[in-house]
């Protein structure tokens, strides 16, 4: 049985649907539970023929929703649970140890500086009943460990994702009239929640200094978040608001990254990022902050930029880089898709997961 809080589509959510469909039927029979609610990967997984059940938590402290959920799980009898994301590790495994399940598993996607002292307490206390901690970065051990986490509890599996080929569905031409881009301009491409652990203002300021060399530099911020208008009040405030598109959350991001000139990632902390993930995998080549969970992915200088974090002169002078060299672009993009193919594809992600549950025996 696999546990998360809800079904939205996010990172977590879409590893667990992709594990879930792909795990062998011969082997694992295999369902999902929803803490507090479902979401859009509630219908795949359906149609894939996988029970997916909500629990339908509503407060942050729900005794209720922990005896339905204890109670559910006594009624499937699951040989595992592996629980996903905080709300989901503290209430799945006290229901799972109440319900006597016999292996128990915990997910950590995401370095998580925001927790306070008694959730890491609530980690800790919940360890001791808990075979493995499964996570998908070598950041994620490093920050957890420091927290005073057994460091041998950790297992590490990056996420997976499939290369993605094909043409794109929208010309290049209309998209650059929906995002009101020049006919010369060249996107730099960032994705992310508008919050502040994406430091999207560092890209803003490089795409200023960008604007004092060249005429084609334009950066377009995908996604939304309660950052958006003070982010918009800050490219008017330096001067570059003709040079930025903060676009909102888009439906139309693979097609964005196949006419993107590259991308940027500029996060303070990341488990791995599903955005960076899919723009190798597309051949877009990438200068990102350079931290644990975007140092599994990226190599300096080898398929991608890794940037000192919050140095913003340098995001600009990676960026002039690729926007000037097509040929290192193009070696960029051919050794980012040969990292993803290679390390982390989603039949590796499985086969990972299958040999760590099968090793519960």
């Amino acid at each position: 049985m696999l546990i998360i809080p809800t079904l939205d589509r996010s990172g977590a959510e879409k590893q667990l649907t992709l594990l879930a469909k792909g795990l062998p039927r011969d082997q694992f029979d295999v369902s999902v539970c929803c803490l507090t609610r479902g979401g859009p990967y509630s219908e795949e997984l359906s149609a894939a023929g996988i029970p997916v059940t909500v629990i339908g938590k509503k407060l942050k402290i729900d005794p209720a929703a922990y005896y339905r959920l204890k109670k559910h799980i006594r009624a499937v009898q699951p040989d595992i649970v592996h629980t996903w994301l905080f709300a989901a590790n503290s209430y799945g495994r006290k229901a799972a140890r109440a319900a006597k399940v016999p292996h128990i598993l915990c997910g950590e996607r995401c370095v998580d500086p925001w927790k306070i002292t008694h959730e890491h307490l609530i980690d800790r206390y919940l360890d001791r009943f808990t075979d493995k901690i499964v996570c998908n970065s070598s950041g994620i051990v490093d920050f957890y460990t420091r927290k005073g986490r057994r460091a041998d509890k950790f297992v590490t599996i990056g996420n997976g994702i499939d290369l993605i080929d094909g043409p794109p569905t929208q010309s290049k031409e209309a998209i650059w009239q929906d995002l009101k881009l020049p006919p010369h301009a060249k996107m730099m491409l960032t994705v992310g929640r508008l919050w502040p652990q994406k430091r999207m203002k560092d890209l803003i300021w490089a795409t200023e200094i960008l604007k004092r060399i060249r005429d084609d530099a334009y950066l377009v911020i995908v996604g939304d978040g309660p950052q958006r208008e003070r982010l918009q009040r800050y490219t008017e405030q330096v001067t570059i608001h003709d040079r930025v598109r903060i676009v909102g959350a888009r439906t139309d991001v693979p097609d964005l990254m196949k006419h993107a000139t590259l991308f940027m990632l500029a996060s303070g902390y990341e488990g791995q990022s599903n955005a960076l993930m899919e723009a190798m995998a597309t051949g877009l080549p990438v200068a990102v902050s350079d931290i644990p969970g975007n140092r599994d992915l990226v190599k300096h200088d080898e398929n991608g930029y890794l940037v000192g974090l919050g140095q913003r002169t340098e995001y600009s002078r990676f960026a002039n880089f690729l926007l000037e060299d097509e040929a290192l672009r193009n070696r960029f993009a051919e050794a980012g898709r040969k990292t993803i193919a290679e390390q982390f594809s989603i039949p590796q992600m499985i086969d990972r997961h299958v040999r760590l549950y099968q090793s519960l025996r």
